[in-house]
């Protein structure tokens, strides 16, 4: 129940050629706010609800609860979703023993590409890719949640 994950941004789409999976994501927020964000999600042919809590002061852990739901019951809850729907193509990557969650975000955050990865421990090592960027991890104006409320095409 307890997430551990580090954010980057992406620097080239050289990551492309290296996904083994591609996925269409759209999501909502029921609440954003960042102490506990409730989020309904239609990744490919599956829906799912998920609350997450807080992070700590990193930006690294939060508790996450997550449970699949049906997609006509995703679809009915993101018409109650806050303003600001999420839409983005998300490519799955292995390099060594973890898989990057690339991000290529859709519409209103059109041309900002971010990657995740999870990890089992906070200061677990892990290889770097080229195409990886700048670290964000704990910055919020990168969590979807925020994305949500101020895209990317509002950044100056």
């Amino acid at each position: 129940m307890q997430e551990i994950e580090r954010k980057f941004l992406v620097t080239s789409e050289a990551f492309k050629k290296e996904a083994f999976q591609k996925t269409q994501i759209v999501q909502g927020f029921l609440n954003s706010h960042p102490e506990r964000t409730v989020r309904v999600r239609i990744k490919g042919e599956k829906g799912y609800i998920t609350v997450k809590g807080i992070s700590n002061k990193a930006g690294t852990i939060r508790t996450e609860w997550e449970k699949e739901i049906t997609i006509s019951d995703a679809e009915a809850l993101l018409l109650l979703c806050e303003p600001g729907i999420i839409k983005k193509i998300r490519y799955d990557i292995k390099i060594g023993s973890h898989v990057f969650e690339v991000d290529e975000f859709l519409g209103e955050n059109e041309g900002l590409t971010v990657a995740e990865i999870e990890l089992k421990e906070e200061n677990e090592t892990f290889k770097k890719p080229s195409w990886l960027g700048m670290e964000v991890t704990g910055e919020l104006k990168y969590y979807n949640s925020q994305l949500s409320r101020n895209p990317f095409k509002n950044w100056k």
